[in-house]
């Protein structure tokens, strides 16, 4: 199968920057110089350098040429689902109540919330093979105006809960994952010893103007989560 003339520049130089042809800092050919390697033009060239360079592969210096970029390879994908993230199956999660409160000092903070302002508190109990392996606790900020269906939060993760009034499109999402010893409340929901460790993942959402939306724990077994991370190159400067 034959590619136009670009993509197998493209291809030829992705596959030298993989083969270690060129370090990090090192100026790529010329324009000039692929031109002529290729028998085609300079426009052609600069097509196959504006993917690599879009890839994050190579930058250009304004009258000096293009350089290999630093691979950082400190930044990880870790795909994370409050429902079902670990090595066993989970089965189903029950809805232990939905409420409008009035917010701690911690939830306030979290949300923004100023005043006599109420929240929404979503409580759940996340089971594996009829065992309960996490507590769920999420909080929105209440809107008179857009209830919340209890039946179509049961088995939504965060930002599919938010997605119900806001764009899926628009949401910002941070992690973060720590340890911290279990409360009673959480003993008797888990079955859990008095101050077992517990996997802590803390969830905060936000709009496009970063203004919180929503802001939650989950509480996991210690023997049952299990975090997983991704390392892919990402191309600096």
């Amino acid at each position: 199968m034959s590619f136009p003339i670009y993509i197998e520049i493209y291809k030829d130089l992705k596959q030298k920057i993989f083969q270690g042809d060129w370090n990090p800092g090192d100026m790529l050919w010329s324009e000039n110089e692929l031109a002529q390697k290729h028998q085609t033009t300079r426009l052609t060239v600069r097509k196959s350098l504006a993917m690599l360079e879009n890839e994050g592969f190579i930058y250009s210096v304004p009258g000096k040429g293009y350089y290999i970029v630093q691979p950082d390879h400190s930044k990880y994908t870790l795909l994370f689902n409050e429902l079902n993230n670990g090595e066993k199956n989970t089965s189903y999660s029950k809805l232990l109540g939905v409420d409008a409160i009035t917010p701690d000092p911690e939830v306030k903070q979290k949300l923004h919330i100023t005043g006599e302002k109420k929240v929404v508190v979503i409580l759940r109990l996340v089971y594996s093979n009829e065992e309960p392996i996490a507590y769920d606790v999420k909080y929105l900020p209440y809107d008179r105006g857009k209830p919340i269906v209890e039946k179509e939060i049961q088995y939504a993760t965060f930002p599919d809960m938010v997605a119900k009034k806001s764009s899926p499109f628009a949401i910002k999402k941070e992690l973060s994952i720590f340890t911290e010893p279990s409360k009673p409340k959480i003993n008797k929901m888990l079955r859990l010893k008095e101050s077992e460790p517990l996997l802590v993942v803390e969830q905060s959402l936000y709009d496009q103007e970063d203004q919180p939306i929503g802001w939650g724990k989950t509480y996991y077994k210690g023997d049952y989560m299990k975090i997983k991370a991704y390392s892919y190159f990402v191309g600096v400067r």
